[in-house]
């Protein structure tokens, strides 16, 4: 039998054009961005309530700022604060208050908030879809990362029940 390099590289074309026809795209899901500024709302209404002055900040699943909303009052450092925490529970896939936990003790995360816009404090909760992470709620200015968190919850709260 002769080796044919054309017959071959024909075979090796064959072999790479049906496995990446065999690929899928995948299929990913959005939080709009009207229901993003209804979570928002809600998260500084929430805290506004209780006599906080709160931002909230919701980022997509790739941790993109869909809104950003800074409540009557709230500190200007609590922007960066509710956007660190919203990009840190989605990149890590986890509420912030979790990570916080796992940040201290043994096998402490705690090395990975060098990175940026990596923070590990309360107020960040994610929003899933079933359980696919489609992007978190980010929030900030209230005196204390429980609080945060409650505000955060009382916006995706609001926007539950059009998760499907």
């Amino acid at each position: 039998m002769v080796f044919k390099p054309k017959i071959a590289a024909a075979l090796a074309c064959v072999a790479v054009g049906c496995s990446a026809s065999l690929a899928q795209t995948l299929q990913t899901h959005r939080i709009p961005a009207a229901v993003a500024i209804e979570a928002a709302t809600e998260t500084v209404s929430a805290c506004a309530k209780q006599g906080y002055r709160e931002t909230a900040v919701v980022v997509d699943a790739d941790g993109a700022t869909i809104v950003a909303l800074r409540g009557d009052g709230a500190g200007i450092h609590s922007l960066d604060s509710a956007h660190d925490k919203a990009y840190t529970a989605v990149s890590f896939k986890n509420d912030t208050l979790a990570l916080a936990e796992r940040a201290q003790g043994e096998d402490s995360i705690a090395p990975l908030s060098k990175l940026p816009h990596v923070m590990f404090f309360g107020g960040g909760i994610v929003v899933k879809l079933g359980e696919e992470t489609i992007g978190a709620i980010g929030a900030a200015g209230a005196p204390g990362a429980k609080l945060d968190d409650a505000c955060a919850r009382a916006g995706l709260e609001k926007i539950r029940d059009r998760l499907n």
